[in-house]
């Protein structure tokens, strides 16, 4: 163990690393380190942990031209000089984030620094990288020296393979893995999720937190086992962690008072203690419990989120005003140009919080109401047309409030001629706000008697959608994308659409999650609801009502 101890404080150190007897890693097969890195197979013994973390980083793709140990050692004394190294000036790309001391002595502290200097001489192209000096102080503890901690990190800094995604380097990349882990909170955590819209007035500014609750807060044996994952099997991981951070955060603290005026500092302060209430064990075992898109699946998301980033022109960081960021990154409705006959400010923004990222950095745009453009089928669809995606909200006579929402253009039921067709993708999802508020996942299309409508040539099930016929289910699934990513915004070829919304000239079906399904017909007067019984969810409106009022709204960038 002497040679991977020259920047290791024992005395904060675990002490089961120190007695495990040393053992060898032979495999070289994915699942089987995958396996094993879950497991924590290096993770009780020091000097094996290190040369684990040698050979897989070892072999990352990297540029052609990388720096390495000698690069370091030559740069190394230009570049500090004989200043001290715990007074030297952090670069600007690290946001000023914390450098976390982890188990590290003084020399291994102060080391730090150096060789965030020594990479921002190296790697003029990073403008953004807030995990960076977490990334080299964990390193250095697995390090013979500051040359070899510099090389390793060089190489995940300058992974070349389009694939294996590992640390972002820019305020777009961050930015938008904020905006994507939103939209997987909103997926996977629902009850986290509202908690934070109850107690937030920027909701984005909180998710914009979670790689800090990963390197920055977490303690030096759990980073270390998150760590562990991380270099088999890439940035899906930490994802998962921090989705699973969230759970823990609102399972432990569900019905307590907040302890500080902001719910960041109470996450922050939750993931530092993490040890009173959840080990590392049960932390990964939450985090792959977890059924969480392809890495490919999430990879096009990103894409959607950076697109709608560069599309708004946010590509650097943004000042912060007081506490709260700015508007232009994550939209509040505001009272003073908004105004709907059927949902009040307030409730609108609930409705954004639940509504994707990239959609949130848009303000609602009033497409038709019938009150204004009357109760036609034809004009409802001329009035949608040519938006995307689109929100539906009905009032009915009874004082109910519905709605969903659409994220595909209406004009693709043209696809189906003069028979309904079923388009649509799995962001789609229908709401209830009166009597009380429900949000209704996985939209999935009930109507017995348009059954073999899934069969046609052009029209294609989800794989999610298990209440279709099974006529209409992919007899294999594994090749779709998922159906909560826009077939249209990437360009992908029509099977990747799935059978949430549905249109024709006589009569508009809408799926609802949890067996609820919406039915306007032509004249928008009239409507109904299915539910299915094998649910305890409140239906979505009475099974038959009259409408007072319908409005869609569109997002106006």
């Amino acid at each position: 163990m002497d040679e991977y101890n020259r920047f290791v404080d024992w005395d904060k150190m675990d002490v089961t690393v120190q007695s495990q007897d040393a053992k060898e890693l032979t495999c070289t097969e994915f699942q089987e380190l995958k396996q094993l890195a879950r497991q924590g197979y290096w993770a009780k013994n020091h000097s094996l942990r290190a040369k684990v973390y040698h050979k897989l980083i070892s072999n990352i793709p990297c540029r052609t031209v990388t720096p390495d140990a000698n690069v370091y050692r030559d740069i190394v004394v230009k570049i500090v000089g004989k200043r001290n190294s715990s007074s030297l000036p952090l670069p600007e790309f690290v946001d000023n984030s914390l450098v976390p001391t982890y188990c590290l002595n003084a020399e291994g502290i102060g080391a730090v620094r150096k060789i965030i200097l020594c990479i921002a001489n190296q790697f003029p192209d990073i403008s953004f990288c807030p995990a960076l000096p977490s990334v080299i102080a964990l390193l250095l503890h697995y390090s013979k020296d500051e040359a070899e901690c510099f090389e390793q990190v060089c190489r995940i800094l300058a992974c070349n393979n389009p694939s294996k995604r590992l640390i972002d380097q820019t305020f777009l990349a961050f930015e938008s893995s904020c905006m994507t882990f939103g939209d997987l909170v909103n997926k996977y955590c629902q009850a986290a999720h509202k908690l934070m819209v109850a107690v937030s007035e920027d909701v984005l500014e909180v998710y914009s937190d979670w790689q800090r609750w990963l390197f920055g807060e977490l303690p030096m044996v759990y980073i270390a086992r998150v760590f562990d994952v991380f270099l088999v099997e890439g940035y899906k991981v930490l994802y998962r962690v921090a989705l699973a951070l969230l759970k823990f955060f609102h399972k432990v603290r569900a019905g307590q008072p907040m302890e500080s005026d902001s719910i960041q500092q109470d996450i922050r302060a939750f993931v530092r203690d993490i040890a009173k209430s959840v080990s590392p064990e049960r932390l990964l075992e939450k985090a792959f419990a977890i059924r969480l898109f392809s890495r490919k699946e999430i990879q096009l998301l990103q894409m959607a989120n950076e697109k709608a980033l560069q599309q708004k022109g946010i590509t650097v960081k943004q000042k912060r005003y007081g506490s709260h960021y700015q508007q232009n990154v994550h939209l509040a409705v505001h009272a003073e140009n908004f105004k709907s006959e059927i949902v009040s400010v307030k409730e609108m923004r609930d409705i954004w919080s639940w509504i994707p990222e990239r959609f949130a950095l848009c303000q609602p745009l009033l497409l038709f109401t019938t009150l204004e453009h009357g109760c036609s089928l034809s004009r409802f669809y001329s009035h949608s047309e040519g938006h995307e995606p689109t929100l539906l909200l009905i009032k009915t006579t009874a004082k109910e409030v519905c709605g969903a929402y659409l994220s595909t253009d209406w004009s693709e039921r043209r696809r189906g001629g003069n028979k309904l067709s079923f388009f649509g993708t799995g962001e789609c999802f229908v709401f209830r706000l009166q009597p009380e508020v429900e949000r209704y996942e996985w939209v999935i299309i009930k109507h017995p008697e348009l059954a073999t409508a899934g069969s046609e040539p052009e029209n294609h099930a989800s794989p999610a959608s298990s209440t279709l016929s099974s006529g209409s289910v992919p007899s294999d699934p594994s090749d779709r994308l998922s159906p909560f990513l826009s077939a249209r915004h990437f360009n992908l070829p029509s099977k990747t659409a799935s059978m949430f919304m549905a249109g024709s000239s006589e009569c508009i079906i809408i799926g609802g999650g949890d067996g609820q399904a919406l039915y306007l017909d032509a004249d928008l007067n009239h409507g109904r609801t299915s539910h299915c019984n094998t649910f305890n969810n409140q239906p979505l409106c009475s099974e038959s009502f009259q409408i007072s009022v319908l409005e869609v709204w569109g997002f106006r960038d």
